[in-house]
């Protein structure tokens, strides 16, 4: 039995059978998960591109695959992991659950020890965030380029630029969307901690603060986020950048947990009744607590 480092269960808007169809069509795939696809079952199913960690070629081999499961070996980096689909009906449509084996752990993570395996945990969120807006019809929040070094990404959000800003500057909204726990202080040398301040006492610090505009925050090591937020006709133009890192090391699985935390802003502001898809987000060395969502 497949011992799993990684579980993640989230909720999307389809019957099981729709959800299927949707995981092993290539040009549905070519949509919310990679820049490439080729699938031809029981024996292929492969994905790989920029917007894949170590994707210049495909490194998928089926393991097992029926109308619930999908298990196939994904060598990255010289290591095979073996990750797993599995479906089941919810009253919401399907629980989507996605198992990942031999994967760093979250120090390692943290540490920049990983490689490309270190982006497996918040690629996946994304790509099951993009799943689920793919089935809904809703438009893709934009994928990690793991082959750039430029990290910017801009999303349009039906909200007013002080509602997105807010959202993303108050810990309590911001720990509903996002689900993590989070500790903010609004304004111009406070701290911005996720896992909280008990967990990183120093934080992040912002050094711009303009509510309804625009909000930078400076890392330890001279990294920098910058939201900028733009308004027009009640909606929100919002650009995230990422700055000030190694060009030739940039840090893509945080980079693409912010760009996961994009799809979850958007849902949490345009969709009526909103609650989060995520069910549970399970990671071998996470502090206990960290991630927690809403019934």
């Amino acid at each position: 039995m497949t011992e799993f480092d990684m579980r993640l269960s989230a909720v999307v808007p389809a019957a099981p059978k729709v959800v299927h169809e949707a995981l092993t069509d290539p040009a549905a795939m070519r949509v919310w998960l990679a820049e490439h696809a080729k699938v031809d079952l029981p024996g292929r199913y492969e994905f790989w591109g920029r917007f894949t960690p170590d994707g210049a070629e495909p490194h998928q081999r089926v393991l097992h695959v029926d109308e619930r499961t999908l298990r196939f070996a994904w060598t990255v980096e010289g290591v095979e992991t073996t990750a797993q689909f599995e479906l089941a009906e919810d009253e919401d449509g399907t629980l989507v659950t996605l198992s990942q084996s031999d994967l760093p752990t979250f120090a390692e993570v943290l540490a920049d020890e990983a490689g490309a395996r270190g982006a497996l945990q918040t690629f996946w969120t994304l790509a099951i965030a993009n799943l689920a807006d793919y089935l809904a019809g809703r438009e893709q929040t934009p994928k990690c380029d793991f082959t750039s070094s430029e990290l910017r990404a801009s999303v349009l959000i039906d909200a007013t630029p002080e509602e997105v800003f807010d959202s993303m500057t108050q810990p309590d909204q911001f720990h509903r969307w996002f689900g993590a726990n989070v500790d903010i202080e609004p304004y111009v040398g406070g701290r911005f901690a996720m896992g909280g301040f008990d967990l990183d006492p120093g934080g992040a610090k912002f050094v711009e603060f303009e509510p309804g505009r625009k909000a930078t925050l400076r890392f330890a090591d001279g990294m920098t986020d910058s939201w900028e937020l733009e308004g027009a006709d009640g909606k929100t133009r919002l650009t995230v950048v990422q700055s000030g890192f190694d060009p030739a090391n940039p840090p893509y699985p945080g980079w693409t947990g912010w760009l996961g935390g994009l799809a979850a802003l958007r849902r949490y502001h345009e969709l009526p009744q909103w609650r989060s898809i995520w069910r549970r987000i399970e990671m071998a060395g996470v502090p206990e607590g960290m991630f927690s969502f809403e019934k």
